[in-house]
């Protein structure tokens, strides 16, 4: 067999693999090192098994990582999620639509320092749906927002998914957080124009409350005060260059645990039950990037790239219309994968035909992020399955109406990152110039 059925046999090995339930990991692992051998001999594909697990495990950029996820379980712990929520609900319940603006804020800047969209939401589930619901808020509407507001976190850095990219993609971490601040800006307001729109269309589904208390507004901002103090450690302190991102994730814990701490809610319970959670999760993810390194070092070796930067040639489509095509199959490839899944299977294909294209893999790790997270929420959506899970008096029905909007917000924030992809690279190119 040539290199390149050997190639796309193992493709199809893989697909049946995941269909059958194997770990992702072990199916990258199991499908690149038997293609490996093929193509050369079993002595080189195991020695290379025994080598390349080395070199991750060594990545000194994965080392943000756990400490970002151990940030995310001392924030849990402090509560800091609900006083987020609780201060944005003060200052905004009183507009129409409040709760929902405030909900989509506090889901942002809670998932910016949780690091996960299925945590946000589950939490978010618990803490703001009571309340939306409370003030007669309409139970599809509310949930969707809760929802939309869960897959905006990806965008907002520190995020995970980011850092993921990055590694895989072997591209400067602090560009790509750079680049997405802009797009990040963009999808939260346009998530916001949704809300907006959808309450100006129907009054009935988010009626309006009483205008909170200047003192109420006091004691929320008071409590939410820590939170916002991590925030503007971390955000301030990668930006201005004071912290690289590693030393942002360590401030980020220090941080976070010592304001669990002093709220009284952290035990050796806890922290023992976070720690095991934090290694379960980082394990995983090192599992993951393990098999994505020996799965992309096959796909290079039978030249599947190649091939397939030769074929997009060939249709001598124009690019923009190939990104497209290319969207389009990942909002599909949502419906089966989740956000890692989708970025660590279809990279090593997917980035050197955007590269090939003359566009930035900066600029394709912000579009990445969106579109992946944008599978996390149209059906069947794992984010909407865990919100139904919690809520199961919410029918489906109402939630994926209900997300419509939120979708097409997102669609469109894509679309103008396409027409203009100097929305994204411009800040990290500006901010180079200057040093």
């Amino acid at each position: 067999m040539t290199a390149t059925a050997i190639g796309i046999a193992a493709l199809a090995a893989l697909l049946v693999l995941v269909a059958l339930h194997v770990p992702l990991a072990f199916a990258m692992i199991a499908v690149g090192v038997a293609a490996f051998a093929f193509q050369t001999s079993w002595g080189p594909a195991l020695t290379f098994l025994a080598t390349d697990p080395s070199q991750i495990l060594a990545s000194v950029d994965l080392a943000a990582i756990p400490m970002f996820l151990m940030m995310g379980t001392f924030v849990s712990l402090a509560g800091f999620s609900k006083d987020l929520y609780t201060l944005a609900a003060c200052l905004l319940g009183h507009r129409r639509g409040g709760l929902a603006y405030a909900t989509i804020g506090g889901s942002a800047a809670f998932g910016a320092i949780c690091g996960s969209s299925l945590a946000t939401v589950a939490t978010f589930t618990r803490i703001a749906l009571p309340e939306m619901l409370a003030r007669k808020y309409q139970k599809g509407f509310s949930g969707a927002t809760i929802i939309a507001g869960g897959a905006l976190k990806a965008l907002i850095p520190p995020s995970l998914t980011m850092i993921l990219y990055s590694v895989i993609a072997k591209t400067y971490i602090f560009d790509v957080f750079i680049a997405s601040v802009i797009p990040a800006l963009l999808t939260v307001g346009a998530n916001a124009l949704a809300i907006a729109l959808v309450v100006r269309r129907r009054p009935d589904i988010a009626p309006v409350s009483e205008r909170a208390a200047r003192d109420e507004r006091r004691t929320a901002a008071r409590k939410a005060l820590p939170a916002i103090a991590l925030i503007v450690v971390v955000f301030c302190g990668l930006y201005s260059g004071i912290f690289t991102v590693n030393e942002a994730a360590s401030v980020a814990a220090v941080v976070s645990f010592v304001f669990a701490m002093a709220r009284r809610a952290m035990s050796w319970e806890n922290l023992r039950n976070g720690a095991v959670a934090t290694a379960a999760i980082v394990g995983m993810i090192y599992f993951i990037l393990i098999g994505s390194s020996v799965f992309t070092y096959f796909v290079n070796l039978a030249r599947i790239p190649e091939l397939l930067i030769h074929s997009v040639n060939a249709l001598h489509a124009p690019a923009p219309l190939v990104i497209v095509a290319m969207l389009a199959i990942y909002i599909a490839l949502g419906a089966a994968f989740d956000e890692l899944a989708a970025i660590v299977v279809t990279l090593p294909f997917a980035l050197p035909i955007v590269v090939s294209l003359g566009y930035d893999p900066i600029w394709w790790g912000v579009i990445n992020v969106i579109i992946v997270e944008l599978g996390l929420i149209h059906p069947p959506g794992i984010v909407v399955l865990i919100l139904q899970s919690m809520r199961p008096d919410i029918p489906f029905t109402e939630l994926y109406w209900g997300i419509v909007p939120f979708v097409l917000a997102d669609l469109a924030i894509l679309a103008v990152l396409v027409a203009f992809p100097g929305i994204a690279t411009w800040l990290p190119v500006f901010l180079r110039s200057l040093g």
